[in-house]
């Protein structure tokens, strides 16, 4: 029979979320509605006459604490979490519906998503999945700060982060083929430093931040611990990089190496890397045919962490 892993798939149900955005600290609802094989993810301000912006490297706008995709004006703000969590679990089509310019934060990680679309499920649809396979390296460099990605089988990151206490040096690896997203990335938090914390919301930023949705750091360590790993903070950053990398527009083949890079250097990565023609190619595995659409089941999908665990 043939791999759907081979398919293109989408969400089986609509799926809704309320909260606030991290930066803006504006209310927002979020839908996410199943789409047609071959749409990719589509975003759409149903505040704005349901105005679309596809999720691609062409709508990447000014990058810092957040990725945020614009067309025409019309801005999308913090979408790293939903895409990432888009490409880890295999979810090739979507259309995103949402009311005010920002994405809610949720608990600050990609779980609830994650989640959510297990519980509706995964459809698999009939047509095959392209990837951009790499062919050559590309490589973006900012003093040590450094981000590349090269030909070789499957999707993997190693990522490397040097932040001051109580973090320190982290590197992490993942293999995203081995459908280990949901367990092993998707949990990971967003942190900050409480002495960043004035500066960071007289720039207008963080003003939805709260203990509920992101690591409290002082030098001691976390003020609302525990923490869901003892790496959290690297694997945050793993998932704010699948999610960059999705503005690609198809999930990448090759292997990925992180030096202390941020959102604006992941996408660096993504223009450099679409405007070289020489070093990609859209490639997919073969199938001998399409079979009926069909609904994946949960438990082939990923194992995934529960936070009744933590600390525990």
């Amino acid at each position: 029979m043939t791999n759907p892993a081979h398919l293109e798939q989408t969400i089986a149900a609509p799926l809704e979320f309320s909260g606030v955005g991290l930066h803006s600290g504006a209310p927002v609802t979020l839908r996410l509605l199943p789409a047609p094989a071959g749409s990719g993810i589509v975003f759409r301000r149903t505040d704005l006459d349901n105005f679309e912006i596809p999720a691609n490297g062409r709508n990447v706008a000014k990058v810092s604490y957040a990725t945020s995709l614009m067309r025409q004006g019309v801005l999308i703000s913090t979408t790293e979490h939903l895409l990432s969590a888009l490409v880890g679990m295999g979810i090739d089509n979507v259309i995103a519906e949402l009311d005010n310019l920002e994405l809610p934060i949720l608990d600050g990680s990609a779980l609830p998503y994650v989640q959510a679309f297990l519980r509706a499920g995964i459809r698999v649809q009939r047509r095959r999945r392209e990837t951009v396979r790499v062919l050559r390296p590309v490589e973006v460099r900012d003093g040590k700060r450094f981000i590349g990605v090269y030909p070789g089988a499957g999707y993997s990151i190693r990522y490397t982060i040097d932040f001051p206490a109580p973090i320190g040096y982290q590197t992490a690896c993942v293999d995203l083929a081995a459908e280990t997203y949901g367990k092993s990335i998707a949990p990971a938090r967003t942190f900050g430093y409480k002495a960043d914390e004035k500066k960071l919301r007289d720039m207008g930023l963080i003003r939805g931040a709260s203990p509920e949705c992101t690591i409290v750091l002082t030098a001691e360590g976390p003020e609302n611990g525990p923490l869901r790993f003892p790496d959290e903070y690297v694997r945050h950053k793993i998932l704010d990089l699948i999610g960059d990398l999705a503005l690609a527009g198809r999930r990448i083949e090759g292997h990925v190496v992180a030096e202390c890079a941020g959102h604006a250097m992941h996408t660096a990565l993504v223009s450099r890397l679409m405007k070289d023609r020489s070093t990609w190619e859209l490639a997919h595995v073969p199938v001998a045919a399409a079979p009926p659409e069909l609904i994946a089941s949960p438990a082939a999908r990923a194992e995934v962490y529960s936070p009744v665990l933590i600390g525990a």
